[in-house]
């Protein structure tokens, strides 16, 4: 026991650079607490007294504004990092080393009792604020969920997904997909350097439009090269010819955020 609360200190410290000191952490992070008092609430859950268990969790709420059903599975080090709001289902599961932020839902999507209904996070995966993950799910190892992010499909492992309804940016090499220093560096908030996908679609349409109109233009040029030579007839080129370029590329693409 003693053991396993050490690892969940020191998870804290590890993740977390306002935690100063082990008592720091034992007295003052209500996603501690919101553990410790899981694991009593699910040992009486699993051991048949379901309305104790129920009990224990109520008051947890109370304690810590974090709402963990006394069925959910929660693996070791896992780090509910601020977390007011947050509220896990019934049949969900946490796996190790996974981080919570604050907001977040772990929700179900089916009113049938006996199912499973809610999320399973496998391990080190980090859901950022405000963030609702519904459904009975898989979201794969070390995967991460955007701030806001609607999840309501399942997630490969490694992979970032971003927006309403929640958007997949595949990993890459089998790496989480915003990995971009040493490989398991703790990446908080699941924040990704990568595009969004949409974004990525938005661009390569703007880039494709400009190319489109430069080449446009330069057709234009040459056909009226060849009509000022004799070549080609002077009323071949129309009075409304874009000879040059008018497609404001950069200017799209700031406002894209590029």
């Amino acid at each position: 026991m003693f053991s396993r609360l050490r690892s969940d200190i020191q998870c804290i410290l590890d993740r977390d650079p306002a935690a100063r000191s082990a008592w720091e952490v034992l007295t003052c992070y209500p996603g501690l607490h919101a553990i410790l008092l899981h694991r009593l609430a699910h040992a009486c859950w699993t051991s048949g007294l379901k309305w104790l268990g129920r009990f224990i969790s109520h008051i947890a709420r109370w304690l810590t504004g974090i709402e963990i059903h006394p069925g959910a599975i929660i693996g070791e080090r896992v780090f509910f990092d601020h977390a007011m709001g947050v509220v896990v289902g019934e049949t969900a599961e946490i796996g190790d080393g996974c981080t919570i932020y604050q907001g977040v839902t772990l929700g179900g999507t089916s009113l049938y009792k006996g199912t499973k209904r809610h999320p399973t996070l496998g391990k080190n995966v980090v859901v950022s604020a405000g963030a609702k993950v519904l459904g009975g799910f898989e979201v794969g190892d070390g995967a991460k969920i955007g701030s806001n992010a609607v999840v309501i499909k399942p997630v490969p492992a490694g992979a970032t997904a971003v927006g309403i309804p929640a958007r997949i940016i595949p990993s890459k090499s089998g790496e989480s997909a915003d990995v971009t220093t040493a490989q398991g560096a703790f990446s908080a908030y699941g924040i990704t350097l990568e595009d969004d996908p949409v974004s990525q679609a938005m661009k390569g349409l703007i880039d494709n439009a400009s190319s489109q109109e430069h080449q446009i233009a330069l057709l234009w040029q040459a056909i009226e090269k060849l009509s000022d030579s004799g070549r080609a007839r002077r009323d071949c080129v129309p009075d409304d010819a874009a000879r040059q370029e008018t497609f404001e590329a950069d200017k799209l693409n700031q406002l894209m955020g590029k």
